[in-house]
């Protein structure tokens, strides 16, 4: 609970104060309510990221900030009585009823409705009361009401609830002409039948469904998230959240790291990943942590952002495998600099020492590429390999891929000639190339299970980067999509080939670790 604790200061200070939020009744609520009590256990270490969370009956827990803004906008006092529509977990009624007298929430799924009031009365928090309904109906038994608070975004505001609101009193309220487009809005009761209204921002809300909002089929639309509004950050601002979620460490090679061990616990996969390609130290610390990783933790894969015939000169003088003799140097073209430098130089020299020491083979920690930009040295690896197993076979593949050598200096210079017309493409080659081999799958393994399964990546290489380097030339998001698959499908099969106990850090930029 304590770990909580220090969490929720942080996200009042770091996604509410820092922007913008000033109201210290609301401060304090959400200091005090637990956030990680509404939501299911296995997102209780999502709890407070700024940002919406999956609950029950396909709905959605709102992110903080767009909480604390919807409360500001209200003005609570101690005194006043409050009307919610969309209780969802009763995170955001919990939050009220630290400030106001009453709280009167309703909620349209029954299945909410009562994991609310069971949550609510667990805590204690006994002034607020939860109804199953209609909420655009209101809950006229309690009005008039201070404050009245809408989750849900309707076509306008519904009359009932004007009804309801108490001279002075404020109602918020997402509308808009579609359930996907909608604005905040306050109105405040200024007369019996005059009103001000404020527009407080565009947002995105799931549709407000009943008889004073949209009709049932509305409700298909997937939430989303209200955008804070962006305000510039001050260098001092971002030094300051630096320091409070940074973990220092007086020195690389000598640092504990026991805590990083112990979050990481019996994990079988670790994303190490990186904002820039870049920095020594970063290499350095990257090293120690694979390092313990594989000597308190029993890792046996370090599978990097790097081709994989390239990645395979290394794996095979860490795992002491003679490799194959080939007229191509690896890592000698972009991003060339990531691989062939001192840090990962020595790494890869610790490793080979350590799997000296290991008996079985079977156990020694291999060193694995997961990316696709090596069409043409995968494709000379196919064609070796099955000169080795398969002469047949190979010349086959020398026709197949055949259509690719004009190219195999430029191989962007192919992806832009068949995109324009001026050649066609070798797609239904190299995946048919792919799909022979799979079928021999059986045949080869039982000769050189290593080798065949190094040659069947390279022909999957050699399908995917085919299509990589046409998807490149349309401009789209499908080329980064198919490369991040491709890496992914790379590791399931390195997990699979490796066996059911194997253990594998991943070396990549954030942004792969983040699609992964």
């Amino acid at each position: 609970m304590h770990e909580y604790d220090e969490q929720r200061a942080r996200m009042v200070e770091n996604h509410l104060k820092a922007r913008g939020i000033r109201d210290e009744a609301v401060l304090a609520a959400m200091r005090a309510v637990p956030r990680e009590a509404f939501i299911a256990g296995e997102l209780a270490e999502f709890a407070y990221e700024d940002a919406p969370l999956p609950i029950e009956a396909g709905q959605t827990i709102s992110q903080p900030y767009i909480v604390a803004a919807m409360i500001v906008a209200l003005e609570l006092a101690p005194h006043h009585r409050v009307l919610e529509v969309g209780t969802g977990s009763g995170y955001a009624a919990a939050v009220m009823s630290r400030i106001a007298d009453e709280v009167y929430t309703i909620e349209r799924h029954a299945e909410l409705a009562e994991a609310a009031t069971r949550r609510l009365g667990t805590l204690g928090y006994a002034n607020v009361h939860v109804r199953h309904g209609d909420g655009t109906l209101g809950w006229s038994e309690h009005a008039p009401y201070d404050a009245i608070a809408v989750a849900a975004g309707g076509p306008d505001v519904p009359q009932a609830l004007i009804d309801q609101l108490a001279i002075g009193g404020r109602l918020v309220i997402p509308i808009g002409p579609t359930p996907r487009l909608q604005k905040l809005v306050r109105l405040t009761r200024t007369a019996a039948d005059t009103y001000t209204r404020d527009d407080l921002g565009e947002v995105r809300f799931v549709p407000l469904v009943g008889v004073g909002g949209w009709a049932e089929a509305g409700a298909a639309e997937p939430p989303a998230v209200m955008p804070a509004p962006r305000t510039p950050s001050h260098p001092e601002v971002v030094a300051k959240l630096v320091r409070e979620a940074a973990e220092p460490l007086a020195d690389i090679e000598t640092a504990s790291i026991d805590a990083l061990l112990d979050r990481i616990g019996d994990a079988s996969v670790v994303l190490l990943g990186e904002a820039t390609h870049g920095t020594s130290e970063f290499y350095r610390m990257r090293a120690r942590i694979t390092r313990e990783l594989i000597l308190r933790r029993g890792f046996t894969v370090v599978a990097v952002e790097a081709d994989w015939p390239d990645a395979a000169r290394v794996d095979h003088y860490v795992r002491h495998v003679p490799g194959p003799p080939a007229p191509w140097k690896a890592f000698t073209r972009f991003p060339t600099w990531m691989w062939r430098n001192r840090e990962v130089e020595g790494f890869t020299h610790w490793l080979h020492a350590y799997n000296g020491q290991v008996e079985n083979p079977e156990r020694r920690v291999g060193f694995h590429g997961l990316d696709l930009y090596s069409l043409y040295t995968s494709l000379d690896a196919v064609l070796r390999y099955l000169d080795g197993v398969d002469p047949a076979a190979a010349r086959v593949a020398r026709a197949r891929y055949g259509h690719l050598t004009p190219w195999q200096g430029d191989p962007a210079a192919y992806g832009r000639a068949v995109v324009t017309g001026k050649y066609r493409s070798c797609e239904a080659e190299v995946v048919a190339m792919l799909r022979d081999m799979l079928s021999r799958r059986l045949d080869y393994q039982q000769r050189d299970g290593d080798r065949f399964m190094d040659a069947l990546q390279n022909a999957r290489v050699v399908a995917n980067a085919e299509r990589y380097y046409r998807a490149m030339y349309y401009g789209s998001h499908e080329s980064w999509n198919l490369r991040d698959e491709h890496m992914f499908e790379t590791l399931q099969v390195l997990l699979a080939f490796r066996g059911p106990e194997t253990k594998a850090v991943i070396w990549e930029h954030n942004s792969h670790v983040g699609n992964a």
